[in-house]
């Protein structure tokens, strides 16, 4: 039984690869980038004091469970 031999194609390096999805991409700029860090700290802050509000109502719930007298 013959077999052909297949040519492998080159495969390119892994830091050309690299070095050609690198240029592909976009940078922000600058106003976009202070507009998208803003939105980022204050939803950031927001949740934060929605979670502690939370957490401060279910701590008093369940000390009030704890210290009812049957």
């Amino acid at each position: 039984m013959a077999e052909t031999e297949k040519k492998k194609a080159k495969k390119p390096s892994f830091l050309k690869g690299v070095k050609t999805e690198y240029k592909k991409i976009t940078w922000p700029d600058k106003g976009s980038l202070t507009r998208q860090t803003t939105a980022v700290v204050v939803i950031t802050a927001l949740l934060s004091v929605l979670i502690a509000l939370i957490d401060m109502v279910v701590k008093y719930g369940v000390e009030f469970l704890t210290n009812l007298q049957l």
